[in-house]
């Protein structure tokens, strides 16, 4: 008799021989004769089952386990699997785009705001100064000392990287130094002499004198889109000017002379253009403007206005000494800061939409000066200033389109 590990096959079904399961190995074969089964208590004999639904593997068996799932059925489901794998990463790298695009809005939108803030304080106390201290030059001097040390202290302290400045390029910038002082201190001679509002309301000619220099040194001809956008800026400023409540002849100059000076300053950068390789970006540029400009106001201020901060001089004048120094520093703080942040400004959208985000910052300027100072305005000075702005809007849209190319 055989061993009680074995047990008898049916004859009616089909011979199978059996598997030896071993140490070493889970599964081998039997012997290849059924009468001779002298097998170990560790062979198993399989009854009557499907040959198909059940067969034992081992590692070195070229035969498939039966999973109890059917083939076509599990390639579906890695499939499946595969495609969910597959959708889940898009999905991921969408979101993380989605969030990298909102914070780059938020943080546009916070330096806008922070550019129109700076010009809100910037032309308020700039205003209460020169309107108690009546020395545009010394004014001035003050804010590009004030703005050459906080240069000074950032290349220092490696906050930005220190450039380094060939002559080359000192004089290729110089000119742009010259027009750059002359601006600044033209427009606070402006402010000192007219209203905050009238002012600005006037430096909207600039884009008049930027079509009119880059004709007349560019050989840049105008589009008629230009035209007709400028038409109703110089309409607008002439309305204005004749319902000024303010208005004087020194005042109404000098802001045209402001724009005639900073205008020419983007036409000099043009014209007198640093080589390629040896180009600065806008910031480093705009710091050694304010570094030059401070040397070459110094002398000027001194021969023509004396020595004005004093001490001694403000209380001869009448005015208190803290509030001017206070003021003066805010105000000087405020027009290095929002220059600044026009430059960064600058880095991260076009000038298209930066031209616009200018205009919208001269008629915030406008409004709070009107409701800080309580302006009197009339209902067509307002009229004439609307336009006016309405037109450096337009004029800021259609400046970018070229006229088609003529066909043959």
């Amino acid at each position: 008799m055989l061993s009680s590990a074995v047990f008898s096959l049916s004859p009616s079904l089909p011979l199978r021989k059996p598997r030896r399961l071993s140490l070493r190995h889970p599964v081998t074969a039997a012997s290849s004769n059924l009468n001779d089964l002298n097998v170990s208590p560790n062979v198993v004999s399989i009854p009557s089952l499907s040959r198909r639904s059940w067969r034992l593997a081992s590692s070195d068996s070229p035969l498939r386990a039966w999973s109890g799932v059917p083939s076509s059925i599990s390639r579906s489901l890695d499939t499946n699997r595969f495609k969910t794998a597959a959708t889940a990463v898009p999905e991921s790298a969408d979101d993380g785009e989605k969030s990298g695009k909102l914070s780059k809005i938020l943080e546009l939108g916070l330096l806008f705001a922070m550019w129109y803030l700076f010009n809100i304080y910037f032309n308020i106390y700039n205003k209460q100064v020169l309107k108690a201290l009546h020395a545009p030059m010394t004014v001035t001097l003050v804010q590009f000392a004030v703005g050459s040390v906080l240069i000074t202290i950032m290349w220092a302290l490696n906050l930005y990287k220190r450039p380094k400045i060939t002559g080359a390029q000192l004089a290729a910038i110089l000119p742009l130094a010259v027009v750059h002082t002359l601006g600044n201190l033209f427009t606070n001679m402006s402010l000192g002499k007219v209203s905050v509002s009238f002012t600005h309301t006037i430096k909207a000619m600039e884009p008049f004198f930027s079509v009119l220099l880059s004709a007349m040194f560019l050989g840049e001809a105008p589009t008629p889109w230009v035209i007709g956008a400028i038409i109703p800026i110089v309409g607008g400023v002439a309305l204005a000017s004749i319902s000024e409540v303010s208005f004087n002849w020194a005042g109404f100059t000098s802001a045209m002379a402001s724009n005639l000076t900073n205008q020419s300053r983007n036409v000099l950068s043009k014209k007198v253009m640093v080589k390629k390789d040896d180009s600065l970006d806008n910031i480093t540029l705009f710091s050694i403007i304010t570094l030059m400009s401070l040397v070459l106001m110094a002398p000027v201020t001194f021969f023509s206005e004396g020595i004005k901060f004093t001490p001694s001089y403000i209380q001869s004048v009448g005015v208190n000494v803290q509030q001017i120094y206070t003021k003066s520093l805010i105000a000087a703080l405020c027009f290095h800061a929002y220059q600044q942040v026009s430059y960064m400004i600058l880095a991260r959208v076009s000038p298209v939409t930066h031209s616009v985000g200018n205009c919208v910052k001269r008629v915030v300027v406008i409004v709070s000066s009107v409701i800080f100072f309580k302006t009197p305005v009339s209902p067509v000075n307002a009229f004439g200033t609307g336009i006016a702005l309405a037109g450096v809007f337009l004029y800021s849209r259609v400046k970018g389109i070229k006229p088609k190319p003529k066909t043959a």
